[in-house]
């Protein structure tokens, strides 16, 4: 067991050694993982929420805040010229590094413009900026939502049924009440969030009583 710890991290600290310091044109994946000349980066120090993730407004009015900053994170920077500071290899093999566009730091300026959070299990750097950001309502801090890695956690508990024979996944997205078939595209991602409304499904018949409708009809 000891040899086999060390040798991961042998290797793991081999890959970060390695690793280049990625420039080029970005592509956006989501709020805070982009592509850099043809790199997968995941930026340093910053937690984004998640694609589907949905935040409350100040009128109580659930709103699809995961692709608002996706699409606002894209209209900023898709297309431009970056460089990067590699600091980690993270363990989905993604290259963790601070990215910097005309100079200035992306993580810093999402974090700033209440598009992302400090991520504070890996760095302090940008704490002082989240602080500013939701003292001023700024972005998503006009809104209430679940801190990312919560957002995560619940998500990975919600994927696997809990009663086998009751194993449809009534999801709860923009495009309303859709329900995913073991086997559909989308069913091994996606997560039940009971406190949302979402549930789970014993038959087709019955989702489709309820009010959902089969995924990609």
């Amino acid at each position: 067991m000891v040899r086999c710890a060390f040798f991961l991290f042998l290797t793991l600290f081999s890959a970060t050694l390695a690793a280049v310091d990625p420039s080029g044109v970005i592509r956006v994946i989501d709020g805070d993982t982009f592509d850099v000349g043809g790199e997968r980066v995941r930026l340093h120090g910053i937690d984004a929420v998640e694609v589907g993730q949905t935040c409350r407004s100040a009128q109580g009015v659930r709103w699809d805040c995961g692709t608002y900053v996706q699409d606002e994170v894209r209209a900023r920077y898709q297309g431009q010229r970056a460089t990067c500071k590699t600091r980690d290899v993270d363990r989905y093999g993604r290259i963790v590094a601070k990215c910097f566009v005309a100079g200035r730091d992306v993580g810093a300026e999402l974090v700033a413009d209440g598009l992302a959070l400090a991520y504070v299990k890996y760095s302090r750097d940008y704490v002082t900026l989240e602080k500013s950001a939701s003292v001023q309502n700024r972005g998503l801090w006009s809104s209430t939502y679940e801190r990312p890695a919560v957002a995560r956690q619940q998500a990975a508990r919600g994927r696997d049924a809990p009663d086998p024979n009751c194993a449809i996944k009534g999801n709860i997205s923009k495009n309303g009440r859709i329900y995913h078939m073991p086997g559909d595209r989308f069913y091994a991602r996606t997560g039940i969030n009971e406190n949302r409304g979402e549930r789970w499904f014993c038959s087709a018949s019955e989702a489709q009583r309820a009010g959902w409708r089969r995924a990609g009809q």
